[in-house]
């Protein structure tokens, strides 16, 4: 008899070569689900094919004609039939556990086009939700690089999103662009419809036609940052309350800091550039006199009013004075980065601003609080970013798992406390270990609840980025000093009209000499 060779098994497969049976052959056994066990014998001439399985025992062959008698004379012997008999028993009881062995499948990759903030303690810690994500699921998540200002981003999304090819599986979008994204979007209303524990405002924000196109990721407003080392030195308990207490805190403050030698030293920077930036900025001026946001839930176009034109003087009265004029150059960062160096009294920006600064030489010397109010009140831009799936993406399950997981509530909690990067959920604020690091959250709590001037996007749809645009170019010119508010406003309007074809509403009770009455160094 021949020597026979160990059983090789490899996952439902059995290869057996005897090294001398009636010539050189090779036995293939495979098993076909759990009922049926094929086995192809061939060798030289000869090819057999033996099926066993419910309905007995079939004999194929192929090529010759006395196969049957040669499959039967040199395979069928009784070691044969043992080692046969063998080979299904290991087969039938070992495919699970070859199943279970098996080389798992490459892991699936998705990627994320998120621009956040961009510092290294928030990239850091982006990386580390991105690893425990991965840990927990097994899927690995590739972020895309992504411009700073929200226009250039905004160009960027349509670009990639517009080709199937490059669009990304997930994307963060801001709080103004869930109707200009929403045909890229999926619907995620069967997937992630449970939004009860977000802000109202946020969740209603990202819901387009009645379908959930992304889920609140994280809610911003603006704050006013002040140095609590200076204000106690000049005498101040509190930051101020009102923009005029602002104006006067922060001439005197800048005043005595420049008698130090500290002749780049300025009481207020903010972000005045011509972008979306100044929108929000001169919305929270207009909306805390009472001037309204922009366009109202009617489709009536009413920025051409007093209040309005009053806040935006009040503002180009600072260049200059309290404001350095490069302000009207500035974005976020470089309001930012002239307040971490030391050469601010107060700053506007937005929340996560708070731990940049904690990373800079003004560590320990600062606090944050609600921005002035004007005759209306205490107002902010509602700010912040939710996450949506691209709709064509080939791993809508694994990036609806990314969402899930970046918006789930332990991962919020811990996010507020390390980034102080504001949660969408309410509950979260009152959480201790998140107001020990972030005392600032429980006026953000309170604004966000309740105050928040809301940027008129999902009214004017895809308009919005040219509404924008005509907004912040219209205030812009203001701060140049190119226009007096009340000519710039009345341009405005008309150009709001030509954009939307929303009817214009001005309450004219002041006249345009009301530019000269109210002129703060305009």
């Amino acid at each position: 008899m021949a020597e026979l060779s160990p059983l090789q098994l490899s996952c439902g497969v059995v290869r057996y070569r005897p090294r001398q049976v009636c010539g050189y052959f090779t036995l293939r056994v495979q098993i076909h689900g759990l009922r049926k066990l094929s086995i192809q014998v061939q060798g030289g001439d000869r090819i057999g094919l033996i099926w066993a399985g419910s309905e007995g025992l079939i004999m194929r062959c192929r090529r010759f004609l006395f196969a049957l008698k040669t499959i039967r004379d040199c395979i069928f012997s009784r070691r044969a039939q043992a080692v046969l008999g063998l080979a299904a028993m290991f087969l039938v009881i070992g495919l699970e556990a070859c199943r279970d062995t098996a080389q798992p499948a490459s892991p699936v990759t998705i990627t994320l086009l998120d621009p956040g903030w961009l510092d290294q303690e928030f990239i850091a810690w982006r990386m580390h939700e991105e690893d425990e994500f991965t840990r927990e699921t097994g899927i690995r998540v590739k972020d895309l690089p992504a411009p700073e200002t929200a226009i250039d981003q905004l160009a960027l999304w349509r670009k990639l999103l517009q080709n199937p090819t490059d669009a990304p599986d997930v994307f963060a979008i801001d709080v103004i662009w869930p109707a200009l994204t929403a045909e890229y979007s999926l619907d995620l209303s069967p997937y992630l419809a449970d939004t009860t524990g977000d802000f109202p405002m946020l969740a209603a924000n990202d819901t387009v036609n009645g379908k959930l196109l992304s889920m609140p990721y994280h809610a911003d407003a603006g704050l006013l940052f002040y140095r609590t080392d200076l204000l106690r030195e000049y005498g101040y308990r509190a930051p101020p309350s009102t923009w005029d207490e602002l104006e006067r805190m922060a001439a005197r403050i800048q005043k005595g800091e420049r008698s130090k030698g500290k002749k780049d030293f300025w009481g207020y920077v903010w972000e005045g550039a011509a972008s979306e930036a100044l929108t929000c900025n001169a919305l929270e001026w207009q909306a805390s006199e009472g001037g309204g946001r922009i366009i109202d839930n009617d489709k009536t176009i009413t920025v051409n009013n007093p209040a309005t034109i009053r806040a935006w003087q009040r503002a180009a009265g600072w260049i200059g004075s309290i404001s350095p004029p490069s302000v009207t150059a500035y974005r976020e960062w470089d309001a930012l980065n002239v307040w971490r160096s030391g050469n601010a009294a107060f700053m506007r920006n937005w929340p996560t601003s708070y731990v940049t600064s904690e990373n800079s030489g003004i560590n320990g010397r600062f606090g944050a609080s609600l921005l002035p109010a004007g005759r209306a009140g205490h107002t902010a831009t509602l700010g912040g970013a939710s996450l949506s799936v691209y709709r064509n993406s080939r791993h809508a399950k694994e990036a609806t798992a990314l969402v899930r997981f970046l918006c789930r509530r332990d991962v919020e909690l811990a996010r507020a406390s390390a980034t102080s990067q504001p949660p969408v959920m309410p509950d979260l604020y009152t959480v201790p270990e998140v107001l020990g690091a972030r005392p600032h959250f429980a006026e953000l709590e309170r604004i966000l609840e309740h105050g928040v001037a809301v940027r008129p996007s999902t009214i004017t749809g895809s308009n919005y980025a040219q509404v924008s645009a005509a907004y912040f170019n219209a205030v812009h010119s203001v701060l140049k000093k190119e226009k007096g508010a009340s000519e710039a406003v009345a341009d405005l309007e008309k150009e709001l009209v030509r954009i939307t074809g929303f009817p214009a509403h001005s309450p004219a009770s002041e006249s345009a000499s009301d530019d000269k009455r109210l002129n703060h160094g305009n």
